[in-house]
C-alpha cells in the first residue's frame, strides 16, 4: 500500500473512532452505520480525484459536491427527480429537515429521540469533519493539523454527551486514530531520508518505527491513568462533587433531561414493555393520568420547560393553584412499582399530589408540581406511595370561574410574535359563540377529537413549533404532541392559559384498581387553568386516553349552536366509535382504516403513466449529458490514438511511405508511447533524451525483450528527427506496429484496476484540458487586445488634443 492510500484509510480510520464518543447523544445508534459509510465514501472519493491531474483545492471540492448529493439521497430521496437526480425541491426539503434537526436540539435533551433531523446533524457534522481530516492529512499532507477537526469531534461528543462512565473509552479510541495517522506520515517523512544507518547492519527504520509505537502507547497510558490519580486530590476542579446549589437554579445538581425524549422514541417504536405498576384507591383509577412533568414555554419553536423553582422534597406538598374549596375533591392514594429497566429522572405521579415521600433524593418544581431526581437519582426499580387530589368540578363551576390572576395569565398566556396568524384565526372560528372560556376550551377538545377531520398518525414527523402546528393542522394528521401543542397554542390565543403535560395514560387493568404501564401508554396532553379549579386536563386526542367528564360537550349550554370553521372536514368523519372493533383505533391506524392517508394515496387520481412526461425526458437528457462528460476522456484518447497510429490499414501517422516515416509520423508515434505509459502509471519525464525515458518505461513496466526493442525503435527515431540534420533521409519501417506492441506489454504488466483507469480515465487526457485552458486564454488575451485597440481608438484623439493643450511644464 502507497503512503497516500495509507493516510487515506487512516484518516478516515481516525475520524470513524473519534466519532464513537456521539454514541450518547440520541436513544438509537443506528446512524453511526450510515456516518461510518459517509466516511468511507469520503475517502474513497479524495483517494480517486487525487489520482487526476488536478489542482489539490478541487479535491475537497469535489468530495463536498459528493457529501452534498449523498446527504439529499438518503435523507431526502422522495424530493429528488425519479429518486436520484438532485434539484431545487431536494434542498428545501434538507433545509427543512435541518430546521427541524435545530429545533429538536433546543427541545430534546440526552439522550435525544433518533430524529430524521438529528440524525442529519450528527451524519452531516462527521463527514464534513472527515472531509476537512482528509484534505489536511491527505491532499495538503499535515496529518499533525487534522487534530484539530477531530479535537474539536471529540470535545462535542464528550462535551455535551456527558457519559462520564466511557469517557475514558472514548478518549482512547480518539486518540490511537490520530496517533496511527501521525505514525503513518512519520514513517513517509523518514522514508525519504533513505535506510536508517544501523552500523553496517542491513535494515530499514524498523526500531525506530518500533519506538515511535511505544512513544505514542506510553503516552495514551499516562493520559489515562494521570487523571485517576489526580482525582483523589478532591480539589473540587475534577472532582464533579465540589459543585453545590439545589439544581434546576439552585442545588443539588438536578439532571434536567427533556421528558419529551423518551415520550416521541416510544410512539414511534412501541414495544409493549412494562415500565411500571401501580395500585390506587377510590373509584378513578382507571381515567387518572400520571403525569411527569409539564412544559409551560412557547416561543415558535417549540415548546419546552420555562424558568424553574426548585427546592428539596418537603414530602407535604403546597397546596395546588388556583383550587379552592369550593370544588369537589377526594383524597386517592396510589402506590407505585418501576421496573428495573425504566430509568428516568421524573417521578410519575397522579395530579394534584399532595404527598410524595420517594427513596432517594428529589426536587420538587413548584410551577408544575413535578418532583425530579436530584443528582443521579432515577427511577429505576423504584417503590413509592403518592398521596393526591381527585378533582371534580362541575360544568357551571367552569364557566362561573374568574379571570386568571396577573402571576399566572403572566406566564402561561404568552405568545411568540411570529406565532402564524391562522392558529388564533383557526381558534376563534371554532369557538364562535361561545361566551365563557370553559365553553371555547371544549369547543377546541371536541372539534380536534371527533368533529373536525382530524386522524392519528405516528409516522408524522415530530415537533411543536410554527411550522409543525400549521402543517398538522393543515393535513389533520398527527399524534398526541401535535394535538396537546396545537390545542395548547390555540387556549393561549383564546386568553386561556394553558401549558403542555407530558406523562402517561392509565394502563392496562391487572386486578382491582391495579393498572400495568408499558411504554404504549406515553401520552401528552393540554393542561388548562381556571380559577377555582386550578390546572384541568383535556384530551383533544382522538382514539387515546379519556375525555374527563367536567369536559364532556353535552355539559355544554344549548342556546347557542357550535360554529364550525369554514375549513372543517363534515362532521363525523374521524370519530372513534366508527371503527370500533375494526383495528382501526388506537396508536397505528391500519391502511385500510376509513380515512387513512395510504388508503387515500393508493387511489389518488394522480397515478397515471409517467413514462412520457417532461420530468423523464428531461431526466434522461440529463443523464445523457452526464455519461457523455464522464465517457470524453476516452473517446477523446481513443480518438487521438488513431490519429496518431493510423487505423484499418490505411496509412497514417506512424505509418511508413516510400522513403520510411515523416518527422511528424515520428512525433507523433513518440508521443503515443509516452501517453500509452502514462494511462498505466508511469507519468512522462520531460527531462530525460527518448532512450532514456523508453529505458525507464521498459523498466518500470516490467517489459519484456520485445516489447523493450519496440520501445527502443520508436526512441531511436525519435531522437534522429530531433537531432539529426534538417533535410536528411529519413528511412525504416512503419512505427505504429512498435507502439503498439510496447503498449500490450506494459498492459500485460499492469493490474486490472490500472487497465481499467487507462480506459476509461486516462491520466493523458490532462492534455485536453491544458489544451482546452491554453485556447481559453488565447482567447482572453485576444480579446483584451480587441478591447485595448478599441478603447485606443476612442482615447486616442482626446489623449492626443489633451498633449497640444497642455501647458509644458518645463516652462
Amino acid at each position: 500500500m502507497t503512503t497516500r492510500a495509507k493516510l487515506t484509510v487512516y484518516s478516515a480510520l481516525a475520524c470513524a473512532l473519534a466519532t464513537l464518543c456521539l454514541t450518547p447523544l440520541l436513544v438509537s445508534n443506528a446512524w453511526l452505520l450510515h456516518a461510518f459509510a459517509l466516511i468511507a465514501l469520503i475517502a474513497a472519493t479524495g483517494a480517486g480525484l487525487r489520482r487526476l491531474p488536478l489542482p489539490r483545492w478541487l479535491v475537497p471540492a469535489g468530495q463536498l459536491l459528493v457529501l452534498l448529493y449523498t446527504l439529499m439521497l438518503t435523507f431526502a430521496g422522495s424530493a429528488m427527480t425519479l429518486g436520484l437526480l438532485p434539484g431545487p425541491k431536494a434542498l428545501d426539503a434538507l433545509g427543512t429537515l435541518l430546521n427541524s434537526g435545530v429545533e429538536d436540539i433546543q427541545v430534546y435533551a440526552i439522550p435525544a429521540p433518533s430524529s430524521a433531523g438529528l440524525r442529519l446533524i450528527l451524519v452531516g457534522s462527521v463527514t464534513l469533519i472527515a472531509v476537512l481530516v482528509d484534505a489536511v492529512a491527505v491532499t495538503f499532507r499535515r496529518a499533525a493539523l487534522a487534530g484539530l477537526p477531530l479535537l474539536a469531534l471529540y470535545s462535542v461528543g464528550t462535551g455535551i454527551g456527558a457519559d462520564g462512565g466511557r469517557a475514558w473509552l472514548w478518549f482512547l479510541l480518539a486518540a490511537l486514530g490520530y496517533l496511527l495517522l501521525l505514525f503513518a506520515e512519520g514513517q513517509d517523512r523518514l522514508s525519504r531520508w533513505g535506510r536508517v544507518f544501523h552500523g553496517g547492519q542491513g535494515g530499514g527504520g524498523g526500531a525506530l518505527s518500533l519506538g515511535g509505537h511505544r512513544i505514542g502507547l506510553l503516552a495514551l497510558a499516562a493520559a489515562l491513568a494521570l487523571p485517576m490519580a489526580l482525582g483523589s486530590l478532591d480539589h473540587g476542579l475534577i472532582d464533579g462533587r465540589a459543585g453545590s446549589g439545589p439544581g434546576l437554579g439552585g442545588s443539588g445538581g438536578v439532571t434536567t433531561l427533556d421528558p419529551l425524549v423518551t415520550l416521541s422514541a416510544s410512539l414511534s417504536r412501541p414495544t409493549g414493555r412494562e415500565l411500571l405498576t401501580y395500585t390506587m384507591s377510590g373509584d378513578s383509577a382507571g381515567s387518572t393520568y400520571l403525569r411527569t412533568a409539564a412544559l409551560d414555554e412557547f416561543d415558535g419553536t417549540a415548546w419546552k420547560l420555562g424558568a424553574k423553582d426548585v427546592v428539596d422534597n418537603p414530602g407535604t406538598l403546597p397546596a395546588p393553584d388556583g383550587l379552592t374549596g369550593a370544588i369537589d375533591t377526594s383524597a386517592v392514594t396510589t402506590a407505585f412499582t418501576v421496573g428495573s429497566g425504566t430509568d428516568s429522572v421524573w417521578l410519575p405521579m397522579p395530579y394534584p399530589a399532595t404527598r410524595a415521600t420517594p427513596p432517594g433524593k428529589w426536587s420538587l418544581e413548584r410551577s408544575t408540581r413535578t418532583l425530579v431526581g436530584n443528582g443521579k437519582q432515577t427511577t429505576q426499580g423504584l417503590s413509592y406511595q403518592v398521596s393526591s387530589l381527585d378533582v371534580r368540578p362541575t360544568a357551571d363551576q367552569l364557566r362561573a370561574a374568574a379571570p386568571a390572576p396577573d402571576a399566572i395569565g403572566s406566564r402561561y398566556l404568552s405568545l411568540p410574535g411570529n406565532l402564524p396568524t391562522v392558529v388564533a384565526a383557526t381558534a376563534a372560528d371554532v369557538t364562535r359563540g361561545k361566551r365563557t372560556a370553559y365553553d371555547k376550551a371544549v369547543a377546541l377538545q371536541t372539534w380536534f377529537s371527533s368533529t373536525g377531520g382530524f386522524h392519528y398518525d405516528a409516522e408524522v414527523a415530530e415537533g411543536t413549533g410554527n411550522d409543525a402546528i400549521v402543517t398538522f393542522l393543515q393535513n389533520k394528521q398527527g399524534f398526541c404532541v401535535h394535538f396537546a401543542s396545537t390545542m395548547a397554542a390555540m387556549a393561549r390565543s383564546l386568553g386561556i392559559p394553558a401549558r403542555l403535560a407530558v406523562g402517561f395514560t392509565p394502563g392496562n387493568p391487572t386486578g382491582p384498581n391495579s393498572y400495568s404501564v408499558t411504554d404504549r401508554e406515553y401520552h401528552t396532553w393540554p393542561e388548562l387553568y381556571f380559577q377555582g379549579a386550578g390546572w384541568l386536563r383535556f384530551e383533544p386526542t382522538p382514539s387515546r386516553g379519556s375525555t374527563p367528564e367536567y369536559s364532556e360537550p353535552v355539559a355544554a349550554p344549548s342556546t347557542t349552536p357550535t360554529q364550525q370553521p369554514t375549513t372543517a372536514a363534515p362532521s363525523g368523519t374521524a370519530a372513534p366509535s366508527a371503527t370500533a372493533g375494526t383495528g382501526c383505533t388506537g396508536g397505528r391506524p391500519s391502511a385500510d382504516c376509513p380515512g387513512s392517508p395510504k388508503k387515500n394515496a393508493a387511489t389518488a387520481p394522480g397515478d397515471r403513466s409517467w413514462l412520457l412526461s417532461w420530468q423523464v425526458l428531461g431526466t434522461a437528457a440529463g443523464a445523457a449529458v452526464l455519461l457523455a462528460l464522464l465517457a470524453t476522456p476516452m473517446l477523446w484518447r481513443g480518438a487521438q490514438r488513431r490519429r496518431r497510429l493510423g487505423a484499418g490499414g490505411r496509412r497514417g501517422p506512424g505509418g511508413a511511405g516510400p522513403t520510411g516515416p515523416t518527422d511528424a509520423e515520428v512525433l507523433a508515434a513518440w508521443d503515443e508511447l509516452v501517453d500509452s505509459a502514462w494511462d498505466l502509471g508511469i507519468p512522462p519525464d520531460d527531462s530525460r533524451t527518448p532512450r532514456s525515458a523508453a529505458r525507464r518505461i521498459a523498466e518500470a513496466g516490467e517489459l519484456d525483450e520485445s516489447a523493450t526493442a519496440a520501445a527502443g525503435r520508436v526512441a531511436l527515431a525519435t531522437e534522429r528527427v530531433l537531432y539529426a540534420e534538417a533535410g536528411g533521409t529519413r528511412t525504416g519501417g512503419p512505427l505504429a506496429p512498435d507502439v503498439r506492441a510496447a503498449r500490450d506489454g506494459l498492459r500485460a504488466s499492469a493490474r486490472r484496476s490500472g487497465r481499467a483507469r487507462a480506459l476509461l480515465l486516462p491520466p493523458s487526457s490532462a492534455r485536453l484540458w491544458w489544451r482546452t485552458a491554453d485556447r481559453a486564454e488565447n482567447l482572453r488575451a485576444a480579446a483584451r487586445g480587441r478591447v485595448a485597440r478599441a478603447a485606443g481608438v476612442v482615447t486616442g484623439p482626446v489623449r492626443r488634443a489633451w498633449a497640444r493643450v497642455r501647458p509644458d511644464r518645463g516652462e
